[in-house]
């Protein structure tokens, strides 16, 4: 089973949006150095703590940094964009870096409403993503004969694409389509287990995907002690709280007392939305990647971690890689 990192590149507090790329480049030849198999970034919008809103600009940066990995959005929220502005974005992309791209599509605006009329501007409500879908896949595809609008560069390149949701909506296209489907369970799982049973069950072969291909994703923050990991975390927790409250900041530090700093029931609430997460040492978090893996059967794992200091972030995702290589060899 292949694992994989979504990077968000956030930005610490104390810190700036080009001190967060310069993580996120370095991070990427770390994933690359560890065996994990692709390294995915995701459009957000007006959040100070988000770097990655030019996703495509920010993945050819990565793809630069790295000779092997494999490299994608995870993803792009495409109703904000023109499907042949994407075509172009990630044929450009695979034109440079060869088969290493990864294209994965959102229907969400990546941000709140003033976002979605910042970006939407003069487009209606109306909602075409099946039909975009549709169009950006005959964009990457061979080349129609006689086509009125062709993709240069894109076309022929066949970049593989991926269906994101965290909804029954986004498992039904994707299944529909024969795409891979992966689904948002680092903060929004009410939907998962249908989600998957739903997408397996209706998945519709297709030219690109003979069998069903579901990723789950993961919050992961890995440590020497449990109790280090749980202090590590509590960046998480504050920037979530703040997220809900509608307050979003940069990452914030950790705190010794979580429940002082956000109080008790909006910390419940974090923790639920949370849920699907592996913190603690290099021992709890393999027993609890276990316990994922054997209640949800992914094809895949994607891991996360919203960490503040850039080297125990790293130290992060090397314990979980070195979990995972041992779940595999008792495997």
């Amino acid at each position: 089973m292949h694992y994989s990192i979504l990077d968000l590149c956030p930005v610490p507090e104390g810190s700036t949006a080009a001190d967060a790329m310069r993580n996120t480049a370095d991070l990427a030849r770390h994933a690359e150095s560890l065996g994990y198999y692709r390294y995915w970034m995701a459009e957000h919008h007006n959040m100070a703590g988000i770097a990655s809103a030019a996703t495509s600009v920010l993945l050819g940066h990565v793809a630069g940094k790295t000779s092997t990995i494999r490299v994608g959005a995870g993803g792009i929220m495409l109703p904000n964009h023109a499907p042949l502005t994407i075509a172009e974005q990630f044929g450009t992309l695979a034109s440079l870096y060869g088969d290493r791209i990864d294209l994965g599509l959102g229907r969400a605006p990546g941000g709140d409403h003033a976002v979605w009329h910042a970006l939407r501007r003069g487009r209606t409500g109306e909602d075409n993503f099946p039909a975009e879908v549709l169009e950006l896949m005959g964009y990457l595809g061979d080349a129609e004969p006689g086509a009125p609008v062709q993709a240069h560069p894109g076309q022929g390149t066949h970049v593989p694409i991926w269906i994101l949701g965290s909804s029954l909506y986004g498992a039904q296209l994707a299944a529909h389509f024969g795409l891979p489907y992966a689904f948002a369970s680092h903060f929004a799982l009410d939907a998962l287990e249908d989600a998957a049973y739903i997408y397996r069950r209706d998945f519709k072969p297709s030219a690109s995907l003979a069998a069903p291909k579901f990723m789950l994703a993961v919050n992961v923050i890995g440590a020497d002690t449990d109790e280090e990991a749980a202090y590590l975390r509590t960046s998480v927790q504050q920037a979530f709280a703040r997220l809900r409250s509608g307050k979003p900041s940069k990452l914030p530090a950790p705190v010794d007392d979580i429940d002082a700093e956000i109080g008790v029931a909006l910390r419940r609430g974090v923790d639920q939305a949370l849920r699907i997460s592996a913190v603690g040492s290099r021992e709890t978090v393999r027993r609890q990647l276990a316990e994922l893996v054997a209640k949800y059967n992914p094809d895949e794992l994607i891991l996360t971690g919203q960490i503040h200091d850039h080297e125990a972030r790293k130290k992060s995702f090397e314990i979980a890689a070195q979990a995972l290589e041992e779940l595999a060899q008792a495997a």
